[in-house]
C-alpha cells in the first residue's frame, strides 16, 4: 500500500544510530496510535452498553404494559379500552425489543470484538516485544564492555574464549529481536488502519439490518393505529381541559358562598337556625381524655353517627371505632372550667361519661338534638323527622341542664326490656333480629346457609341434665357451672405449656375447606364486615389459656370453661396482615355420622396476635413430641411383654421336657422286675416299646396342655 512507511529490516544488525533514530519515530508513533484506540474503545463501549440497557429497558416496558391487566387500581381498573391499547402497544414495543437485542449482539461481533483484538492482542504484543528488545540490546552492550576490557598483556585464552561467546550469543539474540520487533512494527501500519476501519463498518451494517428490521415490523396498519391514538390523546387532553375549567368555576363559586362557614361561630344565629329535627350527624369534636387521677387532654377527633351507636375517626385511619351506645343514654350541655360548647354524654348503665366539645354553640345544640332524638329510637321509624319533629320540644329542654341521672335511670327503666331484647337479638344471626335489623341481609357478606355467630354458646346448658344425672348416680356433688374438677386439674398437672392471654371473641362460622391459608382472612373479612353492617359492638371478653392437649376460653370472673377446644382438631392458626390484633383458627371436628365440618373462630386481643399463634404452634410441637415419645414407650412396653411371654413359653417347654423325662425313666424302672434280664435282641424289643410308650405319653400330655 502506498504511503505507508517501514523500518528497514536489512539494517537491523548493523544498528545505526539513523535505525534507532527511525525506531524511535516508530514507536512513538505506536504510542499514539495505543491512546487513540483506547480512547475509541471507551467510546465504543459505551455505544453497546447504552444498545444492551436500552434493548433491556424495552423489554421491561414492554412486560409492565401486559401485566397492566394484573394490577389492582383503586380507580379506573376495569377500563377495557385502556386495557387493550396498551396491549397493543406491548405487542409492537416487545417486536421492537427483539430488534434491539438483535442490534445489540451485531454489535458485539462486528464492532466490539475487532477493536478489541487489535487493542488486547496486537498492541500488547508490540509492547511485550519492546521490552525483551531493551533487555537484549543491554545485554549486548554489556558483553561488548567486557570484550573490549581483554587485557593485551595478560592474554588469557579462556576468558577470551568466554567474552566471544557472549558476544556472539547477546548480538544474536538482539539482532532477532530486533528483527521480530521492526516485523511487528510495520505489520503495526497496516493493522491500525483495519482497527479502525472494521468496528465502523460493522457499526454501520448493524444500524441498516436495525432500521430494516423496523420498517418491516412498523407497517402501515400500526402507524394507522397510531394515528387513532394520537387522536384518542387529544379528544382526552381536551375533556381535561373542560374539566378544569368547569373545576375552577365551582371552586370560585365555593369560595365565594363558603366565606361565612370559615368562621368557628355564626356572627348572625337568625340566617341559620338550629336543626333539631336530625337523626344523623357528622363533624369535628374535641373529645376529653382522662390523662391522670385530676388531669385531662383534649383531642380533636371526627365523630359521627351509626345507627344507635357514636362513632369516632381518626385521620389516617381506614373504619371508626366505637365511642359509646346512645340507645336510652342521657345527653346534657355541661358548663367545663377551660371549654365552651361542651356537652356530655352518658351510656345507660351510667358506667361510661363522654365528655365533648363543639366548635359554637348551634354545633353543640345540633349535636344534643341529634343524640337525643338517636337515644329516643327515632331513627328506627320509617319517618324519623316527622317523629323528630314532634319531640322537638324535649330536644330544647335537653339544652339546659337536665336532672340527676337517677332520676333519668328511674324513669327510663320499663324500656330496658326492650333494650335487653335488642341485646339478645344481635347475639347471634341465627336467632331473630331487631327491626333495626330486619332491613338489612347477610346474602351479601357471607355464603348462604352459613350463619355467623357472634356470642359464645357454652355448651354447658347442653350438657347439665347429663351431668346431674351421672351426680346422682354416683353420690357426688354436681359442679353448678358443669364443669368437673378432675378433668381440669389433670389437664393443669399434666400439660408442660401453660400461656394465658385475654382475648375478645368477634364470631365463628363454619368453613368450606381447612386446605387454604386465605380462609381465616376471608372469615375475618366477612365478620367484621357483618358487624359494622349490624352495628354490633359487643364483644366477650375471656382468657384464652393455651396447653399441650387443648385452648380453653375461661370466664375471667367466675373462671369457669366456656369452650375447650382440642388441641389435635386446630388445623390452622394466624393473624391479620394489617391489624395484627385479630387473629383466629380453624377447627376441624368429625361427628358421630362421620361426617366432618370446620369451623373458623375469630378473636381480638390486647397485644400481638401472632404470639398467640406462635403459642398454639408450640403448643403443637409439645404435644406431637409427646404423643411420639409416648408411642415410643408403648412399643418398647410391647417388646418386653413379648420377651417375657417369650421366656415364660421357653421355661414351660423346659419343665414339660424335665416332666417327660421323669415319667420316662418311671415307666422304664416300673417294667424291669416284670421282664427279667434276657438275652440282647430281647432287651432292645422292650426298651423299644418303652420308648413308643413314652412317646404316646408325650403326645397326650401335649395334647391335654394345648386343649387347656
Amino acid at each position: 500500500m502506498p504511503g505507508i512507511e517501514k523500518l528497514p529490516i536489512e539494517e537491523t544488525l548493523e544498528d545505526s544510530p539513523q535505525t534507532r533514530s527511525l525506531l524511535g519515530v516508530f514507536e512513538e508513533d505506536t504510542a499514539a496510535i495505543s491512546n487513540y484506540c483506547s480512547q475509541l474503545y471507551q467510546a465504543m463501549q459505551r455505544i453497546y452498553d447504552a444498545q444492551n440497557e436500552l434493548s433491556a429497558a424495552t423489554h421491561l416496558t414492554s412486560r409492565l404494559l401486559k401485566e397492566y391487566d394484573k394490577q389492582r387500581f383503586p380507580l379506573g381498573g376495569d377500563d377495557e379500552v385502556m386495557s387493550s391499547t396498551l396491549q397493543q402497544f406491548a405487542k409492537v414495543i416487545d417486536e421492537l425489543s427483539s430488534c434491539h437485542a438483535v442490534l445489540s449482539t451485531q454489535l458485539a461481533d462486528a464492532m466490539m470484538f475487532p477493536i478489541t483484538q487489535f487493542k488486547e492482542r496486537d498492541l500488547k504484543e508490540i509492547l511485550t516485544l519492546k521490552e525483551v528488545f531493551q533487555i537484549a540490546s543491554d545485554d549486548h552492550d554489556t558483553a561488548i564492555n567486557r570484550y573490549s576490557r581483554l587485557s593485551k598483556k595478560r592474554d588469557n585464552d579462556k576468558m577470551r574464549a568466554e567474552a566471544v561467546e557472549d558476544v556472539y550469543t547477546s548480538r544474536k539474540k538482539q539482532h532477532q529481536t530486533m528483527m521480530h520487533y521492526f516485523c511487528s512494527l510495520n505489520t503495526l501500519q497496516y493493522k491500525k488502519k483495519t482497527a479502525l476501519l472494521e468496528p465502523l463498518l460493522g457499526y454501520m451494517q448493524a444500524q441498516i439490518s436495525f432500521f430494516k428490521l423496523g420498517s418491516e415490523n412498523l407497517t402501515q396498519q400500526w402507524e394507522d393505529f397510531l394515528g387513532t391514538i394520537g387522536t384518542s390523546v387529544q379528544n382526552v387532553r381536551r375533556e381535561m381541559e373542560e374539566e378544569v375549567g368547569q373545576m375552577q368555576q365551582t371552586i370560585q363559586q365555593m369560595e365565594m358562598s363558603c366565606d361565612p362557614l370559615y368562621a368557628p361561630c355564626d356572627p348572625d344565629p337568625a340566617h341559620s337556625p338550629v336543626c333539631r329535627n336530625l337523626t344523623r350527624k357528622q363533624g369535628y369534636l374535641h373529645i376529653r381524655n382522662k390523662t391522670g387521677l385530676v388531669s385531662s387532654s383534649w383531642e380533636r377527633q371526627y365523630f359521627f353517627t351509626q345507627g344507635g351507636n357514636l362513632m369516632q375517626q381518626g385521620r389516617g385511619e381506614v373504619a371508626g371505632g366505637l365511642v359509646t351506645d346512645l340507645d336510652n343514654s342521657s345527653v346534657m350541655a355541661v358548663d367545663s372550667d377551660d371549654r365552651r360548647f361542651c356537652f356530655q354524654v352518658t351510656s345507660f348503665d351510667g358506667k361510661k361519661v363522654v365528655t365533648l366539645q363543639a366548635e359554637s354553640r348551634k354545633d353543640c345544640e345540633e349535636w344534643i338534638s341529634t343524640i337525643n332524638n338517636i337515644s329516643k329510637r327515632i331513627y328506627l321509624s320509617e319517618n324519623a323527622e316527622e317523629l323528630a319533629a314532634r319531640v322537638n320540644q324535649s330536644a330544647i329542654e335537653a339544652v339546659t341542664p337536665s336532672p340527676s341521672f337517677q332520676q333519668r335511670h328511674e324513669s327510663m327503666r320499663p324500656s330496658s326490656k326492650g333494650r335487653a331484647g335488642r341485646a339478645s337479638s344481635i347475639s347471634s344471626v341465627g336467632s331473630e333480629p331487631s327491626p333495626a335489623l330486619s332491613v338489612l341481609s347477610l346474602d351479601a357478606l357471607v355464603a348462604p346457609d352459613t350463619p355467623i355467630q357472634f356470642d359464645i354458646i357454652s355448651p354447658v346448658s347442653e350438657e347439665n341434665s347429663g351431668q346431674n344425672k351421672t351426680a346422682a348416680q354416683s353420690g357426688r356433688r354436681s359442679n353448678p357451672f358443669g364443669e368437673s374438677g378432675d378433668s381440669t386439674s389433670e389437664d393443669n398437672e399434666d400439660s408442660i405449656l401453660h400461656q394465658l392471654f385475654i382475648v375478645r371473641f368477634l364470631g365463628s362460622m363454619e368453613v368450606r375447606t381447612t386446605e387454604s391459608a386465605d380462609v381465616i382472612s376471608e372469615t375475618m373479612r366477612q365478620i367484621l364486615a357483618a358487624r359494622a353492617i349490624h352495628n354490633i359492638f359487643r364483644m366477650t371478653e375471656s382468657h384464652l389459656l393455651v396447653t399441650c392437649d387443648c385452648l380453653k376460653l375461661i370466664d375471667p370472673q367466675t373462671q369457669v370453661t366456656r369452650l375447650r377446644f382440642p388441641l389435635s382438631s386446630v388445623v390452622q392458626c394466624s393473624s391479620h396482615q394489617d391489624n395484627k390484633r385479630l387473629f383466629g383458627f380453624v377447627l376441624h371436628s368429625v361427628s358421630g355420622r362421620s361426617d366432618s365440618r370446620a369451623v373458623c373462630y375469630i378473636f381480638e386481643s390486647n397485644n400481638d396476635g401472632e404470639k398467640i399463634c406462635d403459642s398454639i404452634g408450640l403448643a403443637k410441637q409439645i404435644a406431637f413430641h409427646s404423643e411420639m415419645d409416648r408411642k415410643a414407650v408403648e412399643k418398647r412396653k410391647e417388646q418386653d411383654k413379648a420377651k417375657e411371654k417369650q421366656q415364660e413359653e421357653l421355661s414351660k417347654q423346659k419343665q414339660i421336657e424335665k416332666d417327660l423325662e421323669e415319667q420316662s425313666r418311671l415307666i422304664a424302672a416300673s417294667s424291669r422286675p416284670a421282664n427279667p434280664p434276657a438275652s440282647d435282641g430281647q432287651f432292645l424289643v422292650l426298651s423299644n416299646s418303652q420308648s413308643e410308650d413314652s412317646d404316646a405319653g408325650e403326645e397326650g400330655k401335649k395334647k391335654g396342655e394345648s386343649e387347656a
